[in-house]
């Protein structure tokens, strides 16, 4: 199995529609077809066994942490092919994704989740308010204050996570 890393714009059209089949087989006509769900992303993670087996995708971008504007990485659409789950690839591909983070400016590695490999990792659950502009089938919607049960934190920086301040994702979740 082979670990790639691609930026968005460097993806090609073969890859792109081999995701979205990938994204389907894992969560069903959630992404209508697409390669992403809500927005396209900066860094795409894929495992190829040859074909396309495993995804994720990576947002780097800015929010607001309270009145503190900190930079993050998003993890998002994260999916292994059901015929090839339970060998491994979506630990490699954490791996990878973890490597990228680091190597970043983001302070804080963020997504939304509660599968075991997330904890195993090194990410803790928050339960922050969040204000963001859901998307739904890709059409922006009214802002929203929420608060989710399953948003995830890791640290990268010496900026430390405030638990109890608002979320301003300044835009669309990832």
């Amino acid at each position: 199995m082979q670990v790639e890393m691609i930026h968005e714009w460097q993806l090609a059209k073969d890859d792109e529609q081999a995701i979205a089949v990938l994204l389907n087989r894992a969560f069903g006509e959630f992404f209508e077809g697409r390669s992403f769900h809500q927005q396209r992303h900066h860094i795409r993670l894929i495992a190829r066994d040859p074909e396309i087996i495993g995804h994720m995708a990576l947002c780097y971008r800015a929010i607001r942490m309270g009145d503190a504007l900190v930079n993050i990485m998003g993890l998002a659409e994260v999916a292994t092919d059901p015929e090839h789950r339970g060998k491994g690839i979506a630990s490699a591909l954490m791996r990878q994704a973890i490597e990228v983070a680091q190597d970043s400016q983001a302070d804080f590695f963020v997504l939304y989740g509660v599968r075991p490999i997330y904890a195993g990792v090194g990410f803790r659950s928050v339960s922050n308010p969040i204000l963001c502009t859901p998307f739904d089938h890709a059409r922006t919607g009214a802002i929203v204050r929420e608060t989710e049960e399953d948003l995830m934190v890791m640290e990268l920086s010496d900026i430390r996570w405030d638990d109890t301040a608002e979320i301003d994702l300044l835009g669309f979740k990832f």
